[in-house]
């Protein structure tokens, strides 16, 4: 892979970092702060709901600027906001902290996925973006748990100066390696590119990824207090099973991305959210004993995230076929898709510890995910069709099998 998609994927190293080490944080950051968990729980629905709002809102009013200039201004942003919410004197300063460092998100991602496969030949765009997007992989792994551990030693502002730090360095490395000059996609009229959310096969990906991907936050958003409270396992302990869980992202995307290419992207997306519910609803009566709660949330971590780099893979694909001239807004208005089912998940997952309970939170997420496995069954019978009759037209040649 060119080096300039190693500094991409150390960006969304310490990107990910960000939006992630909240959920080992949380609880350190309610006590500090004197919050409700479901109030604490604000700073990850806040962090994603302006992540869904900047992706297309912001990628389109950005067209123009250079690439390289871009992501540079964006880790520069990246790097004041995180400092912001290290040192907030409030929770409202946290709160404008996390919303800053989403901004960047929504607008880094979706640019940075057409830059990566543009750095490659098109056989390998598929790879050079889930490269890309291992950086969240290894976010998952190192950045969870020693947030968590970095928390819980010198408070958990020292947990977001790391992260500041981390993205410096990103910075400093996008600056050398990134290639001075990207191709830049045609300028789009801005009604143009938001229009992508009203073409109905386009509108149906994106409910795939809100509701199938989000869901999962509902009972991921607080996972930590699960730990805490139904498995009895201490800070220090939640960061080892933290680290556990990234391990297991990190193989699922190599599964779930080997498997892709075998398959197709459609019945690993099937296979993925099965599992995923399954493993939803087995958390809480799981969750009593370390020796079954461990292995579930191995298991949830190696189809938690395998569909990231496949559905956006999948968002750019769809958009050649249907949108061709609005392949960078379909890859923004995915990642507003993604970050939107954060911010819902995480925002349900609250209502359901203030008026449920804790304990609630593993079936309700697991029910919302089997919305989102309906909905990815009927993409892939309208891909079928699709194919059919495009085979059935041209001889056989069908640029996207469901």
């Amino acid at each position: 892979m060119p080096i300039g998609i190693r500094a991409l994927t150390s960006a969304a190293l310490a990107i990910g970092m960000a939006e992630f080490v909240i959920v080992g944080i949380l609880p350190q950051i309610a006590q500090d702060m004197q919050l409700s968990l479901a109030t604490a729980g604000l700073t990850v629905s806040i962090y994603a709901l302006a992540v869904a709002v900047a992706a297309p809102l912001l990628t389109a009013l950005t067209g123009r600027i250079g690439r390289k200039r871009l992501i540079l201004g964006l880790m520069a942003l990246f790097i004041v906001a995180n400092t912001l919410s290290a040192l907030a004197p409030g929770f409202a300063t946290l709160l404008l902290g996390r919303i800053l460092s989403g901004a960047v998100q929504g607008v880094f991602y979706s640019v940075a996925t057409v830059v990566a496969a543009g750095l490659v030949p098109k056989a390998r765009a598929g790879q050079a973006i889930a490269t890309m997007f291992t950086g969240i992989t290894l976010a998952l792994i190192s950045g969870v748990p020693l947030g968590t551990f970095v928390a819980n030693a010198f408070g958990w502002r020292a947990t977001f100066l790391a992260v500041t730090g981390i993205g410096g360095l990103s910075m400093l490395a996008l600056a050398l390696l990134l290639p001075r000059e990207i191709e830049k996609p045609a300028a789009l009229p801005f009604a143009e590119q938001m229009a992508v959310v009203l073409k109905p096969r386009l509108a149906l990906l994106f409910a795939i990824t809100l509701v199938g991907y989000g869901g999962s936050f509902v009972a991921f958003t607080y996972l930590s207090p699960i730990l805490a409270r139904f498995t009895g396992l201490s800070p220090n302990g939640i960061g080892t099973l933290l680290f556990f869980y990234g391990i297991a992202v990190a193989i699922g995307n190599l599964l779930c991305a080997r498997a892709a290419d075998r398959s197709g992207a459609m019945p690993v997306l099937l296979a993925i959210y099965a599992v995923m519910a399954l493993a939803l609803f087995l958390l809480i009566p799981a969750a009593g004993n370390l020796w079954t709660v461990t292995p579930l949330v191995m298991i949830w971590g190696i189809v938690a995230f395998g569909s990231v780099s496949i559905l956006q893979l999948y968002a750019v694909n769809q958009a050649g076929l249907i949108a061709p001239r609005a392949v960078n807004a379909t890859s923004s208005m995915n990642i507003s898709a993604f970050n939107l089912g954060i911010a819902l998940g995480a925002g349900g997952g609250g209502w359901v510890v203030d008026h449920l309970g804790l304990g609630l939170t593993g079936p309700v997420a697991g029910v919302v995910v089997l919305a989102g496995l309906g909905l990815a069954a009927l993409s892939g019978l309208l891909d079928r069709r699709h194919c059919a009759a495009l085979r059935a037209g041209n001889g056989g040649s069908c640029p996207e099998p469901g």
